[in-house]
């Protein structure tokens, strides 16, 4: 078999391949709620090419062994973390995109997916509030949106080479924050982070007084970063509020919406994000909840000239755009990109805004489900308005907590049902996501029983 496809005539022995490939992932999803979430063990193939090349049919027994060793997120008790299970056309999606093989570092190497991705983000901008001038770019994961977006505010700042230049985001702030000051030659310092009040949301009185006390020491601050949905309780900060201080003092704001943005698509949950139109810059990632085959993440901007004034070096090996618009390669870090709008469009035509909605509030609904059944007497439940909740023994001490954490996960992974293990404040939880369409409010009664009980 030539191992590229033919350019000249239908290519069978592809298309069987592709066929086979097909059927095989079919069973996998078929057979997920008969095995744990997790595998026990695995085997796996062989990793390094051989001399000469394998059939189709060893390839094929080869792929098998990895999709048995993998993750199961189609599987009723994967509540782990945010990672749903695929949409169908997402999947299909994901196919054509490896198939086109186009490349968004240019339009000239995606003429129709290029006009795709600017469309679309301009959807999700107007969907979100953001203004006339608004738009955006895809980028690989909801860390470096976030890494993009601080490169902004800087860059828009005038702070590029300050190494006094700070910014602020809450005690409850994802790690990728960490990460970006490291890659953006920062000190640790440089990241000031702000108490959070009783439900997990970011204090305001202190952001007030913290900018007032960077200003007295002669620091610059050039964002403050609002959480929309934290990681451990999906807690919202106040997102309003924090526009009205940033506005006053002339400050960008980056809302990492990366899992709570998503419920600005909806005008019945769209509540929940309040102000969050009024972002300077907003991470978003569909496949967090909606199901977009991984991966999908969105920087959205209110201008989006701050996209190509900060990251445009130009392409001198590409023929130039006419018109205001930007090549892809010229509006983020990344160069060459794989054409990720296209799963995250044909998912969303798939849907439908009714489809989104559903899964929107469906998932908020199995959340205040297990939440009302847990045992409030043994247990503290720490939750916010979207579809996250951790829980932990209210008269265990650390150290106790610590060890009834490993033994219910492990107890619930041999009844099918898989939890995540946060360390939060001075203790670990465990941690359910509600975002798997396959978890009916029966499975969710046994959870919560299998838990309650496991305090006597």
């Amino acid at each position: 078999m030539d191992p590229f496809a033919s350019p000249h005539n239908l290519d069978r022995e592809l298309h069987s391949l592709l066929a086979l490939a097909s059927s095989n992932l079919c069973d996998w999803f078929a057979e997920s709620d008969s095995h744990n979430p997790i595998p026990d063990s695995f085997e796996l193939p062989e990793v390094y090419p051989a001399k000469k090349g394998i059939s189709n049919k060893v390839l094929l027994s080869e792929l098998q062994l990895l999709m048995n060793g993998s993750y199961r997120p189609s599987h009723p008790g994967s509540l782990a973390h945010l990672d749903p299970p695929p949409l169908s056309a997402s999947i299909v999606g994901e196919l054509i995109c490896a198939g086109l093989n186009n490349n968004l570092l240019a339009d000239e190497l995606s003429p129709s997916l290029s006009s795709l991705e600017r469309n679309l983000c301009k959807w999700f901008c107007r969907k979100m509030g953001l203004g006339d001038l608004s738009g955006g770019v895809a980028a690989s994961g909801g860390s470096l949106s976030n890494l993009m977006a601080l490169v902004m505010a800087r860059n828009f700042a005038g702070l590029g080479s300050d190494p006094s230049a700070v910014f602020f985001a809450s005690d409850d702030c994802h790690v990728s924050f960490t990460k970006a000051l490291r890659i953006m030659g920062l000190k640790q310092e440089s990241l000031q982070k702000i108490p959070t009040d009783d439900k997990g949301k970011l204090d305001i009185s202190s952001l007030s007084s913290n900018l007032k006390k960077i200003k007295s020491q002669g620091k610059k601050c050039f964002a403050v970063v609002a959480t929309a949905g934290t990681t451990v309780r999906g807690a919202i900060d106040p997102l309003s509020e924090i526009s009205r201080i940033c506005k006053k003092e002339k400050v960008w704001l980056h809302v990492d919406g990366a899992i709570g943005g998503i419920y600005g698509l909806s005008t019945k949950t769209s509540e929940i994000v309040q102000g969050l139109g009024s972002a300077d810059s907003i991470t978003v990632n569909p496949q967090k909840l909606l199901g977009i085959a991984k991966t999908s993440s969105l920087l959205l901007v209110a201008n989006k000239n701050h996209l190509s004034s900060t990251f445009s070096t130009g392409l001198p090996y590409a023929e130039p755009i006419t018109g205001s618009d930007f090549h892809g390669g010229e509006l983020g870090i990344q160069g060459t990109r794989s054409a990720e709008a296209l799963k995250l469009w044909i998912g969303l035509r798939q849907l439908g805004e009714e489809g989104i909605e559903k899964i929107l509030l469906d998932s908020i609904k199995r959340r205040c489900y297990l939440e009302s059944i847990i045992d409030s007497s043994k247990f503290k439940i720490i939750s916010g308005p979207l579809h996250l909740l951790a829980l932990t023994p209210i008269n265990y001490t650390s150290s106790q907590a610590s060890d009834w954490s490993i033994k219910t996960r492990n107890f619930l992974l041999v009844n099918q049902f898989m939890l995540s293990r946060p360390m939060y404040g001075d203790r670990y939880y465990l941690k359910a996501v509600m975002g798997n369409p396959n978890t009916k409010f029966e499975d969710l009664k046994l959870l919560a029983n299998l838990i309650n009980n496991s305090i006597i």
